[in-house]
C-alpha cells in the first residue's frame, strides 16, 4: 500500500514538474523555473547532460526558447520529442 502511495506521489511531482518546465517564455523567472524542472528530469535519468546544459545557459533569459537551441545543437533528440517539437 505504501508502495502505491509512493508512486501516486512521485506522479504527481513528475505532473508538476512538467508544468514547470514549460512554463510561458517572458514570464519573470521563467527560465529559472524551466532549468529547476530540467533538472528534476535530468537527475531522473530523462534527460542529457548536454541537454540540461542548454536550460542552464537559458536560465537567466526569460524570454529565451531552449528548444531550438537544443535541436540546433544536434542534442536531446528524445527531449525534444516528448516537448512536441
Amino acid at each position: 500500500m505504501a508502495d502505491e502511495a509512493d508512486k501516486q506521489q512521485e506522479d504527481g511531482e513528475a505532473a508538476e514538474q512538467w508544468d514547470l518546465v514549460n512554463t510561458p517564455l517572458g514570464e519573470k523567472w521563467s527560465g529559472r523555473t524551466r532549468y529547476a524542472a530540467a533538472m528534476f528530469f535530468y537527475k531522473r535519468g530523462e534527460m542529457s547532460a548536454e541537454t540540461l546544459e542548454v536550460y542552464r545557459i537559458c536560465a537567466r533569459l526569460d524570454s529565451e526558447d531552449p528548444l531550438p537551441i537544443i535541436r540546433d545543437r544536434g542534442v536531446g533528440k528524445d527531449w525534444l520529442k516528448r516537448m512536441g517539437a
